[in-house]
């Protein structure tokens, strides 16, 4: 196979799932997961006796219970989604490019592994990879633990490939138009907010200090909050930024999400419509943390009326979100122009 004639390599990276809601499964998933150092980046000798000793003997039963009430017949949710989407997004591109291509799918934990996906290119006889995390703002702990391990792999390698790697999208135009009109969608089914009514824009957290490491991901939410509301045509006073799963006893960046649903509920916000921007996938954040857990924060404070807007999952405006950036972060790769 000619060089200019091999596919170009797409592989699609988000976090990963237990391959089953069992506490035998997700004692590996969660030791892979806490043992990464871009995530818990305290020292060893003081987080490991913590993880071995105590997490790894109690958390596994309590997220085995977690998973199972969101499990679907196929799987995990973040992976069925997931894989529908590389699925969709290799049918759009071979449909759109003139170059063949290659997309896989890879979790950061868990199956299948980065370095399957990365072999998997290169068996297809590959030798330009993009890599494409589903994170649309960055932080070290997700995009960045991502690049660690491709790289890490790749030393492996005689034959190096070309690598491009996505930091983010958050401020991508066609990222905020799906987002927003999933929310539209959403407002036309169940009706525009009322005056005192809030939408909500719940990210995932991470601990406050790392953004005084040097961690953009507080700034880039931010940014994605104020472009979607201002595509949205909000007041400042209807919408709010509010972060979602926090671990351990320091600070993490705030306001936080339950607390802010409690106080909310408790001053008479009859209603809230709630997203998670950053989750390309729904999964056990979205779907049980916060359209289970946290709702019952609101309701229980007082809160009338509740509701979870779905992640872009295996949307067609997410498939074509991605084919846009695969196209941009591949000119020059490209035989063609590819097609519009």
């Amino acid at each position: 196979m000619a060089y200019e004639d091999s596919p170009i390599g797409i592989l699609l990276v988000n976090l990963g799932t237990p391959q089953a809601p069992t506490k035998q499964a997700l004692r590996p998933y969660l030791r892979e997961f806490l043992s990464d150092q871009r995530v818990i980046d305290y020292p060893r000798w003081l987080w490991y006796p913590i993880l071995h000793g105590i997490i790894l003997n109690v958390r596994p039963k309590k997220s085995a219970a977690a998973y199972a009430s969101v499990w679907t017949n196929e799987g995990s949710p973040l992976f069925v989604y997931s894989q529908n989407l590389a699925a969709k997004l290799q049918a759009h591109l071979e449909q759109t490019w003139d170059q063949p291509v290659k997309v896989v799918l890879a979790m950061r934990y868990g199956q299948p592994s980065i370095a399957k996906g990365l072999a998997e290119l290169r068996d297809a006889g590959s030798r330009r990879f993009l890599i494409l995390p589903m994170y649309p703002q960055y932080s070290v702990t997700t995009v960045g633990t991502i690049f660690d391990v491709v790289f890490d792999e790749l030393k492996r390698w005689e034959w190096m490939p070309e690598i491009r790697t996505v930091h983010e999208y958050c401020r991508h135009p066609l990222y905020i138009q799906a987002i927003a009109d999933s929310v539209r969608a959403h407002w036309a089914q169940h009706g525009e907010l009322g005056s005192s009514d809030k939408l909500i824009y719940s990210m995932h957290g991470v601990p406050a200090r790392y953004t005084r490491k040097g961690d953009p991901y507080e700034c880039q939410c931010k940014d994605t909050g104020e472009l979607l509301s201002a595509e949205l045509g909000l007041r400042d006073d209807q919408w709010q930024l509010t972060f979602q799963s926090r671990f351990g006893p320091e600070p993490w960046l705030q306001p936080y999400t339950d607390e802010t649903l409690k106080q909310l509920g408790a001053n008479g916000i009859g209603r809230i419509d709630i997203l998670c921007p950053g989750f390309a996938a729904d999964c056990l954040e979205t779907l049980e943390e916060i359209n289970v857990e946290n709702r019952h924060y609101f309701l229980g404070a007082g809160g009338k009326e509740f509701h979870y807007i779905p992640a872009l999952n295996d949307s067609q405006a997410h498939v074509t979100l991605m084919a846009a950036i695969a196209t941009e972060q591949t000119q020059g790769w490209l035989s063609v122009v590819a097609h519009a």
